[in-house]
């Protein structure tokens, strides 16, 4: 079956963080256009300010269109939908900053709902810079639950190394032990499963699931959260055909390389699974939603306005978003293909 050549949508996210110099770092290499159609969501005027700010790289062509279906291969596009009166602030948090990164999403998830674009790649948001003006979601992950009507998502942190997905996303701490029920994640270890074996290609994937107490409770001593809603849980998970694992106490699961043994694992909650992540694969990692009808990607870092405008943005993790979106994208092609009856 030939690969198609996919038109993938970037938005900038908050224009005032490193999301167009890792934009412009990712596509700086013309080549790549031989790959992909790519389709920036944002500001002409902003990608020229952040274009001088990035030093040693060629010229690069950009496409100033109205609207993806004026996209053309072999072009860096650009979707012109901020207004002219947008500026640059690198460093700063700022109302117009967060009403940019509001518009690009919008007006690029329109796109990927019309069939203009293929995958969705997010640059990084103010979560509560947005929430203040008006977004109603706390992340990228909830919004498109919502916007595409699905019943339940997992954000699971990808690279070559190593994979985690986690029950609990962005909420307070606080709320976790509550939101931990045998039923939350039974959910999520069905959503991984359905995604190893559609997006990565995995046949029946192993997966590891964490405690949530220190030391897995300890027999109950420091919780027992493991013994009465998590071993339970992983018990019906094996019943329904999962395979799945645990719980094992975080500390040592990661500390001796456990995670290699699985093809995936789960977290309790947002901490615990991508801070082992950032430490082991920070530069190329990652962030996927598992359970969308489409495929969104991200990279694995925030908007790091302590480095904006300078230079000094690392691309990779940009570059590796990039390319996990069309990885999957097609993956799910052939998948579906294979199991048509």
């Amino acid at each position: 079956m030939a690969l198609p050549k996919l038109v993938v949508g970037i938005t900038q996210g908050d224009s005032n963080g490193i999301g167009y110099e890792v934009i412009i770092k990712s596509l700086q290499d013309e080549r790549i256009l031989d790959s992909f159609t790519p389709v920036i969501y944002g500001s002409s005027k902003l990608m020229g300010f952040y274009r001088k700010t990035v030093h040693n790289i060629g010229p690069m062509d950009i496409n100033v269109i109205s609207g993806a279906a004026d996209a053309k291969q072999k072009k860096i596009n650009l979707v012109n939908c901020l207004p002219d009166s947008i500026y640059a602030e690198p460093g700063q948090s700022t109302p117009d900053s967060a009403k940019a990164a509001i518009k690009s999403l919008e007006v690029a998830v329109k796109d990927l709902k019309d069939g203009q674009i293929d995958v969705l790649v997010t640059a990084p948001i103010n979560k509560r810079a947005m929430c203040a003006e008006g977004f109603s979601d706390t992340g990228h992950t909830e919004y498109l639950q919502k916007e595409f009507g699905a019943d339940d998502v997992t954000m699971i942190m990808v690279s070559s190394q190593l994979k985690i997905g986690v029950v609990t996303g962005h909420i307070p701490l606080r709320d976790v032990p509550k939101s931990i029920t045998k039923e939350s994640i039974l959910g999520k270890l069905r959503i991984m499963k359905a995604s190893l074996e559609r997006d990565f290609g995995i046949i029946n994937p192993k997966i590891a699931v964490l405690g949530l107490n220190p030391h897995c409770g300890d027999g109950g001593l420091l919780g027992d959260e493991e013994q009465n809603v998590i071993l339970p849980a992983v018990e019906e998970a094996t019943k329904e055909g999962i395979q799945a694992f645990g719980p094992y106490s975080p500390d040592g699961f990661f500390g001796l390389g456990n995670y290699s043994r699985f093809d995936a694992t789960l977290a309790m909650y947002h901490d615990q699974g991508l801070a082992p992540f950032k430490a082991i694969a920070f530069s190329d990692g990652v962030n996927f939603t598992a359970g969308l009808p489409i495929v969104r990607t991200s990279p694995d870092h925030g908007t790091a306005y302590d480095m904006a405008g300078r230079d000094e943005a690392d691309p990779r993790s940009m570059m590796s978003a990039i390319y996990t979106a069309i990885d999957i994208f097609r993956r799910r092609l052939q998948y579906d293909t294979l199991h048509q009856r």
